[in-house]
């Protein structure tokens, strides 16, 4: 069975992933996405519970599909 904290690091690397492919730094993609940089930074480590609305608008902001944030293979 597959850790809540694994999934939460999981879904931190695909947005870190997407954010440097796309060239961000944490305060490009922070003012992005409207949150601040500790936020995007919490986030990325997997330390930073998400709802399913802040995914979306992540993800929104960085160009990027939800199911592209959730791959968890």
């Amino acid at each position: 069975m597959t850790e809540y904290k694994d999934i939460l690091k999981k879904i931190g690397m695909n947005f870190r992933l997407e954010r440097t492919r796309k060239m961000l730094s944490q305060e490009q993609f922070a003012e992005l996405a409207n949150v601040h940089t500790n936020y995007i930074g919490k986030i990325e480590r997997g330390e930073q519970n998400l709802t399913v609305r802040k995914i979306v608008e992540i993800a929104d902001a960085l160009g990027i599909s939800v199911s592209k944030v959730l791959n968890l293979e």
